[in-house]
């Protein structure tokens, strides 16, 4: 059973009660920033599949995020890759057959 006197903190950032104490929760740009220190303070594996998976979702995410620029730069960032992996399959195609 919920302590009556404590606060609802229902989809609200725990760093509101530590490191960021004083800034309104409510506010869009505190919860953007929180959010932010959220992600940058993630601990996940890193030389396991899950580690490279949960860094392209980052990436995902964040491509998603930019404006301008870096939204081109991301989307040209993808494209090179795609095109790479298309010539390493044409290309073992071609050995294979």
């Amino acid at each position: 059973m919920p302590d009556l006197h404590e606060p609802d903190r229902s989809g609200r950032s725990p760093r509101f009660d530590d490191e960021l104490l004083g800034l309104d929760p409510d506010d869009p740009e505190a919860r953007a920033f929180a959010e932010h220190l959220d992600r940058m303070q993630r601990q996940r594996p890193g030389f396991t599949v899950e580690g490279y998976l949960d860094g392209v979702r980052d990436f995902a995410e964040s491509a998603n995020r930019a404006e301008g620029g870096r939204r081109w730069a991301a989307v040209l960032v993808v494209v090179l890759l795609l095109l790479g992996v298309a010539f390493v399959v044409w290309e073992a195609l071609e050995f294979v057959l």
